[in-house]
Formats: C-alpha cells, structure tokens, sequence
C-alpha cells in the first residue's frame, strides 16, 4: 500500500463525514448528580480493583458541565460531526420505569447546543454503561434485555427524534460481552463462557431491534451500529496457526455482524462457537429478528492482532503473539501500529456485498504527551494519524464505500479499565484543574479540517 505523501481533506469527497467521538461513562462526569442511577461502570470502579490508579468516573473530564467549552474545540478544530452517547442510567435511573425528567433536559441542552454550532450530532444509545439496577437483573445474558433495550430506545426516539437523524444502536458488541461476560476485565466483571453466549445473543437481537424502533420513529433516520475490528494474522504458515487465525477472525470480526446482515452466527469446518449455547435448535436461532438493514455499518479499528495455535486455551485454541515481542511498532498501550493492516480490514467488511455505506466511527491512539516550551507535543499521535487516513484515502479510491472518519477522541478521559493512565484525546485535560489544552494532535487536525496541505 502506498502512503500519500500530501493529505488533502478534499481528496476524501465533497459530502466526506469528519467527526469526532467521545461517550458518556468517559466523559460525562456529574456520576451522582441531577438524579442519575448508578451504572455497572460505577460499580466496577468502587469494587473491582481492576482499574489501573483506582480510577473512578465519578468526575471523569467533566463534560456533563463544560459541554459548551468543549464543543467549541469542536468546532475551533473543523469537526462538523460529534459523536456522543447517552447514559441510559441518567435517563432511566432503574433502567426502566420513573424517567429522570433533569437527564431528558441534558441532552436536549447538548443537542441543541451542537445544532446551535451547525454541528450535527451523531447518538450512539448504549456505550458500555448499563444501569446497575438492570445487571441486578442479569444485565445483557437476561432474557429480558430486549424489552428493557427497546422501551428505553423508544423513549429516545420519542424525546430526541426530531432533532437527531443520525444514530448507533450499539457499540463494539463484541468488546463489551467478551470483556465484560466472559473474561471479567471490564464491567460487570462476570466470566465464563455460557454468559458470553447468552450477551452475545442478546446484543444480536437488541441491535437489530434498536434499528427497527428508530426507523418507525424518526423520519429520514439514518442508522448505524459499531464493531470492533481487528485484521487477523496467523503467526506463521504452519496449518495449525492459519486455522488459528480463522477462529480468532470468527471471534473478532464477524460474530456480531454475520447476524445482523441476515446471515446467522458464523462459523467454519473447524469452529463452530455458538452452538455451545445451542443456538441453532429452533427456540434460539432467531436469523430474521437478528438482521437489519442499516444504512451504515461503523467500524472501530485500532491495531491488527497476530496469533498462534495454543491447545492450551479453550474452544479457540490460540493465543495472541504481542507486538512488543514482535518487535513492531506499537503504541505505550503495546497496540501494533499498522496502517496497511487497517486498509485491509476496511476490504474485508467492504466484501460483504449488502453494506451500503461505511463509517469509520473510532480511530486513534494512546501516546505520552510532552510539555515543550508550554505546548503539548504528540508526534506520534500526528504521525499514527498519517498513516491511517492514507490507509484510509487508499481504500476509498478503491472504491469502497466509506463515507466517514470519526476521530477517537476529544478529550483525554476515563479510559475503562486503563483510568486516566492512557491519553487518546486531541485535547490534553488536567483533571485536578479540568484544564482543557489543545494539544500538537489538535492543532494538526485543525489546520486539515480547514483544507491546508500537511
């Protein structure tokens, strides 16, 4: 793949989406105020011991007060879309029942605010922070997580729909089942194979369902959902790491969106993951209310992930090699920086022939930022971003149909399980202060946005 030397934001097209992202659980703050109910992030955070500094997102960067400000960097920085998440738990305190009439009027204050500066928002409805009265309940292995989702989308539709056309019914569903249900690294912080089975179905149904309640509701919506995805390189050329690599790629990148295209749970000669839950007799299968034709599929890619075979580990049988080991460039989170490994992800979604359109709704990068001479420097950050949008531009000459790139993110903040140890953030944020300082990255992006060469 070949790297543009010069990035023009007009080689992109005309009618290109630029936005960026952040969500409500790393961002807002405000996490005991104006009647919000509790999260599982809240909760994980006071009882786990699994985030890096004992971090909490009680104040987070507090966006939830200084959304004003921060939507002028925004804007200062030639943004045209932002991309927020609303926290169910300060809408619907229970998650279900008495709605939280102070967190309905927020996000009419943040809408408006946005449209106010011609920015358009883009609403993401669940970003990882299930209230905790819900996971009380059983949270996403529940068999009644689809009623709980879709009256509290429809309550969103109803408030929000006329003001917002642009919304993700869910994000990385893979992330948060196989962190939070199965490997316990992030909230709840539950484990064991059967639970994941159980999210995972029920984030298939509940995503194809958020699209059906947002297009009966909201003229002229254009809806989306978000994966995780990460190219899959086996290790070597021995047979046992390619199959390997193809059960990890099942895992990763196709778990979630097979279904939601209308093509069931995947799997191959050598690895079929959810009959574990035994999805496939009649009462689970459910193919058509797990499909939904969205009018964009948004993909979240950060780093590729190479693997070998390890009979050690069970059902997938395969371990990851780390790029540390490999000796490759990598982010301070050991994340592989590899811009061609993007631009062929990107063609491994474009393949599947009933994707209309193509949103890249995450990228970015967690490096140190250096103080020089009272300016933040991140030439890492600025080089990683280089490399990516060329991958990027590359694909899209190619003809795939990508339409967007979202920025990951705004502000340093509340990284999940990393704390405020790990920065991705155009803007640098002193969280004794709440000091906002644009950093190198910013500043990079701003001169882009307004169609100078770099």
């Amino acid at each position: 793949m070949a790297i543009n030397s010069v990035l023009r934001k007009q080689d992109f097209g005309p009618n290109f989406q630029w936005g960026i992202a952040i969500a409500a659980a790393q961002n807002e703050g405000a996490a005991n105020l104006y009647g919000r109910g509790p999260s599982i992030w809240d909760d994980f955070a006071q009882r786990s011991g699994k985030i890096k500094g004992h971090a909490k997102p009680t104040e987070c960067c507090d966006f939830y007060h200084r959304y004003k400000t921060d939507l002028l960097l925004v804007k200062q920085m030639g943004f045209t879309v932002f991309r927020f998440s609303i926290s169910w738990s300060r809408i619907l305190p229970n998650g279900t029942g008495a709605v939280n009439k102070s967190g309905i009027a927020f996000y009419h204050q943040l809408i408006d605010a946005c449209l106010a500066l011609d920015i358009t928002p883009c609403i993401t409805l669940y970003h990882w922070d299930l209230p905790l009265a819900l996971q009380k309940e059983g949270g996403w292995t529940s068999h009644s997580m689809l009623k709980w989702f879709s009256k509290y989308v429809t309550l969103c539709m109803q408030e929000y729909g006329h003001k917002v056309k642009q919304w993700i019914i869910l994000n990385e569903p893979v992330g948060f089942t196989s962190l939070g249900y199965m490997l316990g690294k992030h909230a709840p912080g539950k484990s064991g194979i059967q639970q994941f089975f159980a999210a995972v179905h029920n984030a298939a149904l509940c995503q194809a369902e958020g699209g059906r309640i947002v297009r009966a509701l909201v003229k002229d919506a254009k809806i989306g959902t978000t994966f995780s995805c990460s190219k899959v390189n086996p290790a070597s050329e021995k047979k046992e790491d390619q199959l390997a690599a193809e059960r990890i790629d099942i895992l990763l990148n196709r778990l979630l969106i097979e279904p939601a295209l209308g093509l069931g749970y995947p799997s191959s000669d050598n690895f079929i993951l959810m009959d574990r839950l035994h999805l496939f007799t009649k009462a689970w299968k459910y193919t058509e209310r797990m499909q939904f034709d969205f009018d964009f599929i948004g993909l979240q890619n950060y780093f590729p992930v190479t693997v070998a075979y390890q009979s050690l580990i069970p059902y997938v049988q395969a371990v990851e090699v780390k790029a540390i080991k490999r000796k490759v460039p990598c982010t301070d989170l050991g994340w592989e920086i590899n811009g061609n490994a993007f631009y062929e992800i990107l063609h491994q979604f474009a393949a599947y022939k009933t994707i209309q359109s193509i949103i890249v709704t995450e990228n970015g990068a967690c490096f140190e930022d250096k103080l020089v001479n009272g300016s933040i420097m991140d030439d890492k950050r600025i080089d990683y971003f280089k490399s990516y949008l060329s991958a990027l531009l590359n694909a899209k000459k190619d003809g795939l149909p990508i339409d967007g790139y979202f920025v990951w993110t705004l502000t340093d903040n509340f990284e999940w399980a990393e704390g405020f140890k790990a920065p991705f953030g155009l803007v640098h944020v002193d969280f004794k202060t709440q000091q906002r300082t644009m950093k190198a990255s910013g500043i990079w992006w701003q001169h882009f946005l307004h169609n100078e060469n770099i």
